[in-house]
């Protein structure tokens, strides 16, 4: 661990994040227009969602695998050209293929950034500063989700057939995180058993490692799949749903930027039973809930899911340290995998629940808010299970701790 980090490289890294989250809310906030201008049914666009997720996991992975390697400068190269390709084949894609093969790109570019960058910040420091800025780190996935939610509803509103104006404004932080990478040294791994795959994969094949990877499946889903698919489920809502996105994402952003003390204070593990409980309430109250209450309900919702991803990660570097930067890339890739098999299965739900709300004799506005309160009391289940999954682990690594005294 080096004695003074380059604090350039974790500005770098927010801005790849930043990418990240432009890549996720932007993109959620043309759904619509994509749909219509290209003629693609729910589950058409699900599919297309699930490239996000799929090149996500992929490039997380085998990134995982060369960390050691060829180090992050080498991933995030790779980041950076994936990234603009997949942009400006979104652009031009001229269809359900290339956005497909767009979509595709950008996950990996996304990837790309979490197996690099996670890693990078941990070899850089330890403990509860290790804690704090993995936490302010993936503080900006919410937050360039709040700035690119805004430009998506205001685009939108002033404009709303021009989603390829929207998509140009992804590559603003592309270029930034690029500059701000061009040229620097990157640490050296902190835990030495961590730089060979061996000792990695020794660390994996673990109970606790195997456990942790359920439950990211299970918080994966929990926060990304709601969503992304917020414009179309709560689009009848009362409430605007860019604006409901804005709010989850802006009060995530918060959270994770003062949460590293929160996080010493009660350890992952009750905070991430505490947050499965407000995930569950959140969503519950999303599905029933209408007008200005939907903005209440968002936040509940939000507070849950707040501290999941980057506790899972920081689980993972504290408590099964010699994982290395593998073990942090497979717990990732394994919530954005089942993340994107999930996609088509919710773009089912809402063609279902569609079907089901014709069949009633349900029109406009009134089924569009029923398929969205239908298809969100499914997801209700997800987080339901993860109350149980964090109330075992809370009380296994309170036996692990005693035993190992």
């Amino acid at each position: 661990m080096s004695d003074k980090p380059n604090i350039r490289l974790f500005y770098a890294s927010c801005f790849a994040l930043i990418t990240t989250a432009f890549s996720f809310s932007i993109r959620a906030g043309v759904l619509n227009q994509l749909g219509k201008e290209f003629q693609l049914n729910a589950e058409q666009l699900g599919f297309i969602n699930s490239m996000w997720f799929w090149g996500f996991p992929l490039a997380m992975v085998i990134g995982g695998l060369i960390y050691h390697t060829v180090g992050p400068k080498k991933i995030m190269q790779f980041a950076f050209f994936t990234h603009t390709a997949g942009i400006l084949l979104t652009i031009y894609s001229g269809g359900y293929t290339g956005l497909i093969i767009s979509t595709f790109l950008i996950g990996l570019g996304n990837g790309c950034t979490e197996a690099a960058c996670n890693p990078m910040i941990a070899d850089s420091y330890e403990g509860k500063r290790m804690n704090t800025l993995l936490n302010r780190f993936h503080m900006w996935f919410p937050g360039g989700i709040v700035l690119g939610s805004l430009i998506s509803y205001f685009m939108t509103e002033a404009n709303p057939e021009g989603w390829q104006t929207q998509i140009w404004l992804i590559l603003v932080p592309t270029i930034v995180y690029a500059y701000l990478f061009w040229g620097q040294e990157f640490p050296k791994p902190r835990v030495q058993e961590s730089a060979t795959v061996t000792g990695n994969l020794k660390a994996m094949a673990t109970p606790i490692f195997i456990f942790i990877g359920a439950c990211m499946a299970m918080t994966a889903i929990s926060e990304f799949v709601p969503n992304q698919w917020v414009q179309l489920i709560l689009s009848k809502s009362g409430a605007a749903p860019m604006m409901i996105l804005a709010l989850i994402s802006g009060i995530m952003a918060v959270g994770r930027y003062f949460g590293g003390e929160f996080v010493h204070k009660y350890d992952q593990t009750g905070v991430l039973l505490g947050s499965a409980i407000l995930t569950a309430l959140g969503i519950f109250l999303l599905s029933s809930l209408t007008g200005s209450m939907t903005y209440f309900a968002a936040a509940i919702f939000a507070l849950g899911i707040t501290f999941f991803w980057p506790n899972m990660i920081g689980f993972v570097a504290e408590k099964i340290p010699k994982s290395g930067a593998l073990g942090m890339s497979v717990i990732g890739a394994i919530g954005m995998f089942m993340t994107g098999n999930m996609q088509p299965i919710f773009g089912g739900w809402i063609d279902s629940a569609r079907a089901k709300a014709t069949a009633l004799g349900l029109s406009g506005d009134e089924m569009e808010l029923a398929i969205g309160q239908a298809t969100l009391q499914k997801m209700i289940t997800f987080p339901a299970i993860l109350i149980v999954l964090f109330t075992i682990l809370l009380f296994w690594m309170r036996s692990r701790a005693k035993t190992a005294h």
